[in-house]
């Protein structure tokens, strides 16, 4: 039987009520071993930010081509602005996948210390919109409101994994964050069965948390059933995911699942994930209490910024098809 990622309550986290914070522990503890996901409701991010980010991202995919050619990824600083049509390949098969992005990082002062790091730098803002100055507001607004979800989450996941609440602190603090507009235009009828609007893969970082529109699409392995289950939107509800970092980090006892999207609604659809990386000079290495006394951990300690910089080199190409690559094809192929 296919088992979808559960729905979970937020609201415990503001409340002061002892059981019903453990009640909530529990649930983000069983998602995080079983599914990997889960979707967020009663997160208090204001609907009208949520309905805001999903205009805008609408207004800047309306533009042409030509104009956001202008803002490429490709073009310094690097991996922030526009990533074109079947830029990415995910599963090394078919023509790439059909979608096409914006990326943003934290906006932070020219003379910030962190500018020209990985995944940092000066966003890419098209002049071309029709008002650049709401586009910016809410892109500000969003990842700010984004990145302070993220850290209650990891509290939360800090207590299932019997730690003090603020051990995951020093990681949120100046992380890396990398917003994504997403574009999934319909897809045609694909006898090969090879066509993705985004192929089988896992994310790099700690978490991933997901708006959706109403279209539906997204897929996560199931590994009960073998089989992939689909993430139904629920209005108002963010989806979250956890990153190839976290299971690394709690030994693979949490689990970083795979997931896809197939766009056979008819429509365009749109998708805004935010991605928290964390500090890019954090040490991860297994946490306590994730591996018996006499267990060897599984992964060498790794700073995240070596660990991103390995994850995007092996999606880019730069590698080959690498681990990740691989992990998937088996998976999926069975």
């Amino acid at each position: 039987m296919v088992t979808a990622p559960p729905i979970i309550d937020f609201e415990p986290f503001y409340s002061t009520d002892p059981n019903n914070k453990d009640l909530l522990i529990q649930q983000i503890r069983h998602a995080c071993e079983r599914h990997g996901f889960f979707q967020l409701i009663n997160h208090q991010i204001p609907s009208d930010l949520l309905q805001a980010i999903l205009h805008q991202s609408r207004e800047v995919f309306g533009l042409p081509l030509e104009a956001k050619e202008k803002y490429s990824i490709d073009i310094e600083p690097r991996k922030l602005g526009y990533e074109r049509l079947r830029a990415q390949n995910f599963e090394k098969r078919g023509l790439g996948d059909l979608k096409e992005g914006f990326y943003f990082c934290r906006d932070l002062p020219p003379d910030h210390p962190s500018i020209g790091r990985f995944l940092h730098g000066v966003n890419k803002y098209p002049t071309e919109l029709h008002d650049l100055a709401a586009f910016r507001r809410v892109v500000g607004e969003y990842q700010a409101a984004m990145g302070e979800l993220a850290r209650n989450i990891m509290r939360v996941i800090a207590q299932s994994l019997d730690l003090e609440e603020h051990w995951f602190d020093d990681f949120c603090a100046d992380s890396a964050n990398i917003l994504r507009l997403l574009r999934y235009p319909p897809q045609e009828v694909d006898e090969t069965g090879v066509e993705r609007g985004i192929g089988a893969h896992t994310d790099f970082g700690g978490i991933t948390i997901l708006l959706q529109d109403d279209t539906g699409g997204l897929q996560v392995w199931d590994r009960e059933s073998s089989q992939w289950a689909s993430v139904v939107p629920f209005p108002g509800a963010l989806v979250v995911n956890l990153g190839n970092l976290l299971m690394r980090w709690t030994n693979d006892r949490y689990l970083s699942n795979l997931h896809r999207v197939i766009n056979t609604s008819g429509r365009e659809r749109y998708s805004v994930p935010f991605f928290c990386t964390g500090n890019l000079d954090y040490t991860v290495e297994c946490i306590p209490g994730c591996r018996a006394e006499t267990e060897e951990a599984k992964y060498p300690p790794i700073t995240v910024q070596e660990w991103m910089e390995k994850r995007y080199a092996d999606t880019y190409g730069q590698e080959g098809e690498g681990e990740l690559s691989r992990d998937v094809g088996r998976a999926v192929d069975g």
